[in-house]
Parts: C-alpha cells; structure tokens; sequence
C-alpha cells in the first residue's frame, strides 16, 4: 500500500517523470514529422489521438511487468551473438526510423516543389496512428524496464507516464508548429530520426549507446540551428 506522506513516493514520481519526458523528446520528434503530413485540420486531432493510444500502450506495458522482463532473455544466437525479442523489436524499430528519415530526406532534396511539401498527400489518419502506436511501443521499452529498476510500484509509474503524456500533449503543438515553419529544422529532425534509429540497431546488436550521449547530440545540433535561425532573423531585418 503506497502512502503518500512517505517523501520517497514524491521522489520516485518526480524522478520517472522527469524520466519519462527526457525519453519522450525522441517521440515528440517522430510524432511532429508524421503529423506534418496530414491535412492541416487533421493534425491537432492526430497528435492528441496518437499521444493518448501511445500512453495506453505504455500502460498496457507496466500491466505486463513479468512478460517485458522475459523479453530480455536469449532467443537465439547468431556467431555467438544472442538475440532477444527486445533486440529484434529494437532492429526493427531501427531499421523502420531509418528507412522513414532516409526517404524523407530523399524526397526533400530530390524531388520537384510539389513532391517537397506534401502534407496534402499524406498517408491517411489510421496509418499515421498506427505507426505513432507502433514506434511508441519501441520506444518505450527502455524506459518500462528502466521504470521497474527504479521504482517498486506499478501505481508510481503509472502516474509518471500519465503526468509525461500530459506535459507532450502541452508540448507537441508547438513543436510541429516550429518544426513546420523552418525546413531547415524539419531537415534537422529527419536528422535525428536517422540518429535515433541507428542508435536502435546498434542497441539491438548489443553495443549499446548511452542515451546521455544521443541527448547532447540532438541538444548541441538545436543550440547550433537555434543560432542560425537567429542570425537569419536579424539579416532579413531592414
């Protein structure tokens, strides 16, 4: 039974939230980026969709603590490398965030003017939620099995990620708004896309890449287009 003037529950419920947003800015990118491609009257309503399905997933994870736990063990092995289902999750997920930030890219850069800004063309709202649902779930395995090492009650980080959903859907209108508005920041999230992917593959290898390290890439690349938007703003000044 948890009580609540016990200082450690409030501790533990800040920690996991914190957590659970700092690990969620890789979401808030792929779930801007996918938005961005459906009709303008439809991106509110997919955001909040797609941000409410993505929680109940992870709620759905916290259910299942002992089934996730498992999902570590060796399935195979291949030249003395072993595979668990976590690990082929996490190349799949890889593979998919790679080949989605490649083709965007490619078709930035490639294609005509009307191929270049194609929100109007988008996959319908069903796919897009279903991919949003899917890559949640990728994402989120991390931070479930990091949770159940840090706290000792499904009902704390149950609360955590209800308060971090809360704190995205505050955040991810602006964030698509911003990213839509500047191409080159749009160019920089496709960026991170393929960053976060092969961060995935490579997890999924075995060689792991500590999340701290992705985290300052992704904030020193921001820092450097935040600077460039800037001294674009003061240049088109008169």
């Amino acid at each position: 039974m948890i009580s609540l003037a016990d200082p450690q529950v409030w501790i533990s419920l800040l920690t996991l939230t914190v957590m659970e947003i700092v690990l969620g800015i890789d979401n808030l990118v792929f779930l801007a980026i996918l938005t961005e491609r459906l009709p303008r009257e439809r991106q509110a309503i997919a955001r909040r969709i797609g941000l409410i399905l993505a929680m109940g997933s992870r709620l759905a994870l916290l259910t299942v603590l002992t089934w996730i736990m498992h999902l570590s063990e060796p399935l195979f092995a291949v030249a003395g490398q072993a595979f668990s289902w976590r690990d082929l999750i996490l190349i799949g997920g890889g593979l998919f965030l790679v080949y989605k930030g490649t083709t965007e890219i490619h078709e930035r850069i490639e294609g005509d003017s009307q191929l270049a800004h194609a929100p109007a063309r988008s996959a319908g709202l069903p796919g897009t939620l279903v991919q949003i649902v899917v890559l949640d779930i990728v994402f989120s395995l991390d931070s479930v099995i990091t949770a159940v090492g840090m706290a000792s009650h499904v009902e704390i980080m149950m609360a955590a990620v209800v308060l971090a959903v809360a704190a995205m859907l505050f955040a991810a209108a602006s964030l698509s708004r911003f990213i839509g508005r500047h191409p080159t920041v749009k160019m920089l999230a496709f960026s991170f896309l393929l960053l976060i992917g092969m961060t995935l593959i490579a997890d999924g290898f075995g060689a792991h890449v500590p999340k701290a390290y992705v985290y300052a890439a992704m904030a020193f690349s921001g820092a450097v287009e935040s600077l460039n938007l800037l001294a674009a703003r003061r240049n088109r000044r008169p």
